[in-house]
């Protein structure tokens, strides 16, 4: 594991990668700003995972936010499928068995797709349409895959355009890179 030098700055932790986080999260909100209709919310989230230390660390961690909604997503429109063709209004405690075999498939596919890590977002969205699913359940479980997937694909992008090394040639920052906070 990399040891973490931030760049001095007034606020302890805060660095180039706080700074990257930030502007994949904003660039995300001002890309919905121009979609009508649609909620940055995940997408933001998607970026503020999604973005690594370096291209490795971002692939990792985008990947197991994307991999897992995508996982979690699908096993929650199954489940919520299968509720409503036996209780058109809902059955909470037939969930209950949902969820419990829908974490074991999530954690057997996570770990059969080489994405352990895409347990923890998949059991959020499986839980979300599970539990708290609007009336157009799958518009809800895609728009969520998808928002994740442009969140992830920003923070990728921030993170492919501006490396540490050349942020810090930019800033003028590479003397005072290994000054810790």
């Amino acid at each position: 594991m990399k040891e973490h030098h931030p760049v001095h700055a007034p606020l302890p932790g805060l660095g180039l990668r706080s700074i990257k986080t930030a502007l994949a999260a904003t660039l995300c909100a001002l890309l919905y700003a121009f979609l009508p209709g649609r909620n940055p919310t995940f997408a933001c989230i998607g970026a503020i995972f999604g973005l690594g230390s370096d291209m490795g660390d971002s692939w990792r961690n985008g990947g197991n936010r994307l991999i897992g909604t995508i996982i979690g997503g699908f096993l929650g429109l199954g489940f919520y499928w299968v509720e409503h063709q036996f209780y058109p209004d809902g059955n909470y405690f037939l969930r209950l068995p949902c969820l419990f075999l829908g974490v074991l498939v999530l954690i057997s596919l996570s770990v059969l797709f080489r994405w352990p890590g895409a347990v923890q977002p998949g059991g959020v969205v499986l839980c979300i349409i599970l539990f708290n699913t609007p009336a157009n359940h799958i518009d809800y479980a895609l728009n969520r895959m998808l928002d994740t997937g442009i969140g992830v694909l920003v923070a990728l992008l921030v993170n492919q355009l501006l490396p540490r090394q050349q942020l810090e040639k930019w800033l003028h920052l590479k003397d005072t890179a290994s000054i810790q906070v």
